[in-house]
């Protein structure tokens, strides 16, 4: 029994070491940068870079917070599914969408906005319906499923959410914007790449999106899920969140990582586009410090 606790906690503090080491990086090397979005201050660094053990269950749930892990995988499953509504997302069970839909001053004045909760083209809508200039949609996300599950990987097996031509029409530009798929071997990995991390609020939100997302890409196209590499370029931390972070968080040790397990009734792309919902993802042996209230910035 004490052995498998200490190799609990080496595995926890390994896969933990790598978030908290990101989090002193920006309160010690940090530089400050005024966001023009949202008028304040961020404490920032250039250029971060994540691992995720898929192959292993090594679920990258924080523990040094509670992390509200449902959120994530329902708003990755929106994605998938293309979504443009808040209220789409909402059904699913998450409410991740609903400032940016409806509190975000520039997209409320935006002429193409249809109405409340309107996303406009953003994330999943560009995953499953890229404009092509002859007036046709690309669903990137049905080409690369038909290519993995024929074992195929033209190194162009890329999910991109970032449309420049379109920004204008969307209520934000996506942060997360691309994922590159690789098989090598009969096993399926992952890049995703990050333009802007919001790392006290955001950053395990993301974390779990793209754990979640190689593990169901490799469940549909009927490969063994490997590593998932998670690369951002400007990690930073707001001024109104630096205390907690720096004085609560980082004094906090971490437990031993959950693991995730997902309905093995899901095999297809259809299956995510139907009838999945978070009822098909348990998190199992999560144990976490009491939640922390970090300040959201619209």
């Amino acid at each position: 029994m004490a052995v498998a606790l200490a190799a609990g906690a080496e595995i926890g503090g390994r896969l933990m070491r790598q978030y908290l080491d990101l989090c002193r990086r920006i309160v010690d090397e940090g530089e400050w940068v005024t966001n023009a979005r949202t008028g304040k201050r961020c404490l920032t660094l250039i250029n971060a870079d994540l691992e995720y053990d898929v192959a292993n269950n090594e679920f990258p749930l924080i523990t040094t917070r509670k992390s509200y892990w449902k959120a994530a995988v329902a708003e990755l499953l929106g994605y998938l599914r293309g979504y443009d509504n808040a209220a789409d997302f909402r059904a699913l069970g998450t409410k991740t969408w609903d400032a940016n839909a409806n509190d975000n001053r520039e997209w409320l004045e935006n002429p193409v906005r249809k109405g409340e909760d309107d996303m406009g083209r953003v994330y999943g809508v560009q995953g499953r319906h890229w404009r092509k200039p002859d007036g046709g949609n690309v669903d990137q996300l049905r080409r690369i499923v038909d290519h993995l599950s024929a074992g195929i990987d033209d190194r162009g097996e890329i999910l991109t959410f970032y449309n420049p031509g379109e920004l204008h029409l969307g209520c934000l530009r996506p942060c997360m914007y691309s994922h590159t798929f690789s098989l090598l071997g009969g096993e399926l990995y992952l890049t995703s790449y990050q333009r802007s991390c919001d790392v006290p609020l955001g950053l395990n939100f993301n974390q779990v999106q793209v754990f979640v997302l190689l593990a169901l890409m490799a469940r549909i196209t009927g490969h063994r899920p490997a590593r998932a590499w998670h690369k951002i370029v400007n990690a930073h931390i707001y001024e109104d969140q630096l205390e907690l972070m720096r004085d609560v968080q980082l004094q906090r040790e971490p437990f031993p990582p959950p693991s995730l397990h997902i309905n093995p009734d899901i095999k297809s792309l259809e299956d995510l586009e139907t009838w999945v919902s978070l009822d098909d993802f348990k998190v199992e042996g999560y144990r976490h410090h009491p939640p922390i209230a970090y300040p959201f910035s619209v």
